[in-house]
């Protein structure tokens, strides 16, 4: 089990994402975590090892990137798994047949395929609610709901879960509040000390920043879910390789000075396009008429580069889609570079075509991942883009 140390917590963010978890290399001092590209490791004999036996259970360079996100978010236990939905299985598997899960309707898409297309075939059932109206969340709740699972804000319709009131409903009904936090990242949201119990993230997205990794991460405080959750990682085996550890350990040295450039640039693009005769509506939570724009400037330090745009025609959407010439056109989201997207037939394809209008998914909608490159550049793309549109 990966667990921080206690004067890890006591620095600030920025420094946190730089040193936090980390631990000197005890053979040449290397300032860098080493690879530690191995699958098993020599015992000193029977029943005597150096903490170490075989690397699906443990590998000191995963351990590292465990402990620097879990002190990124306040919690005391991290869990590196192959990808964001090896962590999504991870946390279903801590529930049992017949076991009911509330979960927001605008999560994922792959999060909803593998809920409705595989848990809910082995013996788990779901309600799905618009998490952005907690009385929604508490309607649903039954003697039989174990857990609470939100996005905030969601993939891709920007809406907001309020994560206090949520965790009190998760509280009362005895059912664990897991949060997806890959948009906002621990920069600019902190799930654990509103009340979640697990706090998930795709590695693949802000944390690693350089779209060149897939990974996933649990961080949690409970002791006893940690244990849990270990036996999990360990007996299903959803481990990424020293590798890819390694990689996204080397971007969340940067996490900090990133998402200050994604959320300065978010803000700025995200005002122009409400600006432009052929956009009719922008997702983003930075705006004051984002209908939540009051809980986020409560609930959030920052906004983020994600924007949602409803162009108004699929026809549109798809000339902006493929006009763009900085934005590339490409699946995933939070690298350095500006990509667009298309959820209705990309990232969300997999949800029931009336289940995306019932929450304002529609086939005009693309999606904007920004970029750090610089703002004029970007707002001049999306400009050419939507005047050939």
């Amino acid at each position: 089990m990966t667990k921080v140390l206690a004067e890890d917590l006591a620095r600030r963010l920025a420094t946190q994402a730089v040193h936090a978890g980390q631990v000197p290399d005890p053979l040449a001092g290397a300032v860098m975590t080493p690879i530690y590209q191995t699958s098993t490791y020599i015992q000193d004999g029977l029943g005597r090892n150096k903490g170490y036996e075989y690397a699906r259970t443990r590998n000191p360079t995963r351990e590292a990137l465990e402990r620097n996100v879990a002190v990124l978010e306040g919690g005391r236990h991290g869990f590196a798994f192959s990808s964001g939905l090896a962590a999504v299985d991870a946390t279903l598997k801590l529930l049992s047949a017949g076991d009911h899960v509330v979960c927001g309707e605008n999560v994922y898409g792959g999060t909803h395929r593998q809920m409705t297309h595989i848990w809910a075939r082995l013996g788990l059932t779901f309600t799905f609610v618009d998490a952005a109206e907690t009385e929604r969340i508490a309607a649903a709740v039954t003697p039989r709901t174990k857990m609470i699972y939100a996005e905030t804000p969601t993939n891709p319709m920007m809406r907001l879960c309020d994560l206090r009131a949520a965790g009190e409903i998760a509280q009362r009904a005895g059912a664990l509040f897991v949060v997806d936090n890959t948009f906002a990242t621990p920069c600019f949201q902190r799930p654990l000390q509103d009340g979640a119990d697990i706090v998930l993230h795709s590695t693949t997205k802000y944390l690693n920043g350089h779209s060149d990794m897939v990974g996933g991460l649990l961080v949690l405080t409970r002791d006893d879910l940690a244990e849990r959750i270990a036996f999990i990682q360990n007996g299903s085996g959803a481990v990424p390789g020293p590798f890819d550890c390694w990689l996204a350990l080397r971007g969340t040295k940067t996490l900090a000075l990133r998402m200050r450039q994604h959320d300065a640039n978010g803000r700025r693009i995200a005002a122009w396009l409400t600006t432009h005769p052929m956009v009719e509506q922008v997702y983003y939570p930075g705006l004051p008429s984002h209908p939540q724009h009051e809980l986020a400037c409560r609930q959030m330090k920052g906004f983020g580069g994600m924007i949602s745009v409803e162009l108004g025609s699929v026809d549109r959407a798809r000339r902006v889609a493929e006009r763009t010439k900085i934005f590339v056109l490409a699946e995933s989201l939070g690298g350095v570079e500006s990509l667009i997207g298309h959820p209705a037939s990309m990232t969300h394809a997999s949800v029931p075509p009336e289940m995306r209008r019932a929450m304002g998914l529609t086939d005009s909608l693309v999606r904007l991942s920004v970029g750090i490159e610089d703002v004029d550049d970007l707002i001049a793309d999306l400009d050419q883009a939507l005047g050939g549109a």
